[in-house]
């Protein structure tokens, strides 16, 4: 039982109640016939960091057959996004990619340095040295082993150490980092491993997809997403977050969105009791009945207007100061200050509101887990009770999606966003439908609280199977509400949008995903076997693979499928997993 309870949310949508509350899942019914699909998040943690990076690099090696430097440094060029580089090695060809991101070929020059008993001259020092103390890289160019150091020693010392280039004028190749490692660890071992954290961690530094979990104290890990940046995670520690913006889980609001609310909301609440200074903006605390208030950086102004003033003042008034007298402006000014005060607060008591019924029902966790004990130990003829579990869920689920819907709607609706992209009548026809779909999930929501907190362990099995039968239909009633809300939101509303962008992270049903921990080798989850009968056919072999790799990158997660495939004169024998579909006519390969 304590097992039950202290479970994973997920672990609470497989038991034998899934059946009747068939809308409390993630799936579509189309999903039914569609391979399961693999958790698109992971934790990278500080064991598996290299791993995780090899990963990628050995996609790279097979794909273009580059040594394991040349494939680095390709993908700190690309920031780690191996399908953009998949669509540069396709559209632009390997002499392009190769050229932007400051890789050649160690094929593409002479690398053979003269006889060891001969001397050379390094070009930057001009002194004549052995050509044991000569270094040679890929681009050709050749200096002295203790140029070379100095060189290095300053890059990374810079903070350059992902992308040290060669010291030859206008050359833009990168170094070969075995060669600067070498080199540096002799003079400076501290350097060097600071040379190789930087390599590791540029992983995360440069990868859009790949993040440090903003835990306080930091948990250490680091979360890579396989589809879309924009969602919400969980970490393995337990902490929630916008993967996009790092700050806390605030879907339906946009990142910019939940930006500009948090700052209105801290500065809303410095201004009950202060008044921004009019030279330093600085807010000031009245603290005694005189209106002449005085900054600390030297600044007088009036407590009632706000206007900057002299310090000279009497028991009646400031001196040369007036700010009695009615003028039609102030006024106007004063009521639309009014106005937009009291819409921030419709909408932040309601957002306020649901956070704090949001914290007081997190506390029912232990509350549910006493009933369920009550009732197990009765001689009930009901068995199974996760119904219950389930409905706190989703009532946690429901209510969080609720409480963010408020700061949407505030901007969505407001001034601060998209004053030019919806005239008024349009923006009062979205209101209206928005603010509709937003009653209707508020009202179930409260009715699902409401048989969530009944003391229905103390009931009759008649009743408790009413209640029971209430839970699992409001739960399946928000969770449908959930999801019309937020395409309301990114059909009706955002996708209508055409000078701004704002993305949300889609709605799931059972929550924030929760990352799984990475785990190492990659495969194409595919088989093929190559029958190269000519000498033709040998040489066309890297293009083969390459095509192959391409093809089951991007075909690696597809269902059940066997073919074979023509390409010049190979014929492939190919059996991977993959659902149908048609390459032929697409003038690479052909479809035997």
């Amino acid at each position: 039982m304590e097992d039950y309870m202290n479970g994973s949310e997920d672990d609470y949508y497989y038991s034998s109640d899934q059946e009747s509350i068939d809308g409390l899942g993630n799936e579509d019914s189309e999903s039914l016939w569609a391979p399961s699909k693999s958790p698109s998040c992971k934790v990278i943690t500080k064991e598996s960091l290299l791993a995780a990076q090899r990963e990628d690099l050995q996609r790279v090696m097979d794909l273009i057959s580059v040594r394991e430097h040349h494939a680095r440094t390709l993908l700190i060029h690309y920031r780690w996004d191996v399908e953009k580089l998949i669509a540069v090695y396709v559209e632009k060809g390997e002499g392009c990619m190769f050229a932007e991101a400051g890789v050649t070929l160690v094929g593409a020059v002479d690398l053979d340095l003269p006889e060891l008993s001969s001397r050379v001259m390094c070009d930057i020092c001009i002194d004549d040295v052995p050509v044991s103390d000569v270094s040679k890289m890929d681009c050709g160019h050749c200096f002295c082993n203790s140029c070379w150091t100095a060189h290095f020693i300053v890059k990374i010392k810079e903070g350059q150490s992902k992308r040290i280039r060669c010291m030859a004028h206008k050359c833009n190749a990168i170094c070969d980092e075995a060669v600067v490692r070498k080199l540096v660890s002799k003079k400076h071992p501290d350097l060097a491993e600071k040379f190789d954290r930087y390599l590791l961690e540029s992983y995360i530094e440069d990868n859009k997809m790949v993040k440090w979990c903003p835990s306080i104290p930091h948990c250490g890990n680091a979360l890579r997403v396989e589809n879309d940046e924009f969602c919400e995670v969980e970490c393995s520690c337990g902490s929630q977050f916008c993967f996009s913006c790092l700050s806390e889980a605030h879907s339906p609001c946009s990142c910019l969105m939940w930006e500009m609310w948090t700052k209105k909301c801290r500065d809303e609440s410095e201004t009950v009791h202060t008044k921004p200074c009019p030279k330093c903006h600085k807010p000031v605390e009245k603290n005694g009945g005189c209106n002449l208030v005085n900054c600390v950086c030297g600044q007088a102004f009036c407590w009632l207007c706000g206007g900057a003033t002299g310090q000279d003042h009497t028991w009646s008034n400031i001196i040369n100061h007036s700010c009695g007298h009615y003028k039609e402006d102030g006024e106007k000014k004063a009521e639309r200050a009014k106005r937009d005060l009291y819409r921030y607060m419709h909408y932040h008591n309601r957002y306020k509101a649901h956070t704090d019924s949001f914290q007081q029902e997190s506390k029912l966790r232990e509350t549910i887990r006493k009933k369920v004990l009550n009732l197990e130990a009765k001689d009930s003829k009901l068995k199974d009770f996760s119904w219950v579990t389930n409905g706190l869920y989703r009532l946690f689920r429901s209510r969080r999606a609720l409480s963010y819907s408020y700061p949407f709607a505030f901007y969505m609706f407001g001034d601060d966003l998209f004053e030019d992209e919806m005239t008024k009548e349009d923006r009062e026809i979205k209101k209206n439908l928005f603010e509709d779909q937003q009653q209707q999930l508020e009202s179930n929501v409260e009715k699902l609280s409401k048989f969530i907190e009944e003391p229905f362990d103390g009931y009759p099995d008649k009743q408790v199977m009413q209640i029971r039968m209430q839970v699992i239909n409001l739960s399946v009633i928000t969770d449908s509400l959930c999801k019309k809300m937020y395409d309301c939101i990114e059909n009706d509303l955002l996708g209508s949008l055409q000078f701004s962008i704002h993305n949300i992270a889609p709605y799931l049903s059972k929550g924030v995903e929760r990352a799984v921990e990475l785990t190492t080798g990659w495969s194409t989850q595919a088989g093929c076997n190559i029958r190269c009968q000519t000498a033709d056919d040998q040489a066309n072999g890297k293009v083969v693979r390459n095509f192959l790799s391409i093809f089951f990158y991007y075909y690696k997660t597809l269902g059940n499928g066997a073919f074979q495939v023509q390409f010049s004169s190979v014929v492939m024998e190919v059996t991977f997993c993959c659902k149908a579909f048609d390459i032929s006519g697409c003038g690479l390969v052909n479809v035997i």
